[in-house]
């Protein structure tokens, strides 16, 4: 039996990859934006989108403006087919994902591109980066 913490007994199945693996995938097909990029991007009117669970985002801060979407519902949310879709959504819109280090924000916006919304990519290092930029947070 494994138990959480415990290694998992065997070989990965044939055609599994690894969560290094899947990074890498995603972020193979992303254009990420650092701190100071997302900022002039939001100033000219991309969205920012937060993925983080509330708990996170009430220890560590907010970036003004940014929409909050947490990850569990996100393509439901920005998927232009969705009936749970956002008013704004669109094929062309401009979204930026962000995290709190930038991992699961990767992942997420290749999602996102999956979905169609090729413009979508992520915020390089997340949140920790924006706020070490010396950027605003609330």
């Amino acid at each position: 039996m494994v138990t959480a913490g415990s290694a998992a007994p065997g070989r990965a199945p044939a055609g599994s990859v690894g969560i290094d693996e899947m990074l890498a995938r995603a972020r193979a097909r992303l254009v990420r934006l650092g701190p100071h990029e997302t900022h002039r991007a939001m100033a000219r009117g991309a969205v920012l989108i937060d993925i983080r669970p509330a708990a996170q985002r009430a220890e560590h801060g907010e970036i003004p403006g940014a929409i909050v979407i947490e990850r569990n519902v996100l393509e439901w949310r920005l998927d232009p087919r969705s009936d749970a879709r956002l008013a704004f959504t669109h094929y062309d819109l401009e979204a930026i994902v962000t995290c709190q280090e930038g991992y699961t924000s990767s992942l997420a916006a290749a999602a996102l591109q999956d979905l169609g919304l090729r413009r979508a990519t992520d915020l390089a290092g997340g949140f920790r980066a924006w706020r070490e930029a010396g950027l605003p947070t609330a």
